[in-house]
């Protein structure tokens, strides 16, 4: 029978490195031969991107925070199909910047709705399909809106910092709660975080191998 591949997520406020520490993470699995996949969210297939650009343009009206989770689902739902379980089972090791994390933090944490009803959301689209492994990058809000000032904000991006302090205040208490979750600090030099990332993932790989 073939031995399914792992899931690991990238989480994170919007500028805390998520993209920068990839190569990090492909150099282990690289290094041990292994077969990896990369993708992100929202979006990983024609669908989910073009569910992207619904969520992260401006409209003339207010998103609801319901119709933003809603649409979230369904770009995950398709990405789950398509790519994350087909090549789990596989046995491809999935490598995502982004999941149901960012939905507890952002759309449960910061939008304020019930973290029981996006779990439920989560259980219907991916029940057997939770990430094994989450690297959550922690950094001081202020400085990963700095780091992202000089690009474009999306519609999500231009939210107040007292969103993004809730949204890191929820990820935080996830990481105090669930063990598949592991918690570095961004806010050292680059070639220290990707170390430090590097460490976490040959730790995983060996356990997994």
């Amino acid at each position: 029978m073939q031995k399914k591949g792992q899931f690991i997520t990238l989480e994170g406020v919007d500028g805390v490195g998520k993209s920068t520490v990839v190569p990090s993470i492909e150099q282990v699995l690289q290094a041990q031969e292994i077969s990896y996949f990369i993708t992100r969210e929202p979006g990983g297939t024609p669908l989910a991107e073009g569910i992207r650009k619904l969520l992260l343009s401006d409209w003339k009206e207010p998103v609801t925070a319901e119709a933003e989770l809603f649409l979230i689902f369904a770009a995950r739902a398709q990405h789950v199909a398509e790519v994350i379980k087909p090549r789990i089972e596989a046995g491809t090791w999935v490598i995502c910047e982004r999941f149901t994390d960012a939905s507890f933090a952002y759309q449960g944490g910061a939008r304020e709705l019930s973290l029981g009803f996006v779990e439920k959301l989560a259980n219907a689209v991916h029940a057997e399909y939770w990430p094994d492994l989450t690297i959550y990058l922690d950094i001081d809000v202020e400085i990963a809106l700095q780091r992202r000032s000089h690009r474009v904000q999306d519609r999500i991006e231009k939210e107040t910092i007292d969103f993004f302090e809730v949204a890191r205040e929820t990820y935080l208490k996830l990481a105090e709660t669930q063990p598949r979750i592991t918690k570095i600090d961004a806010s050292v030099p680059l070639p220290d975080l990707n170390r430090a990332v590097g460490k976490v993932v040959e730790r995983f790989v060996a356990q997994h191998t």
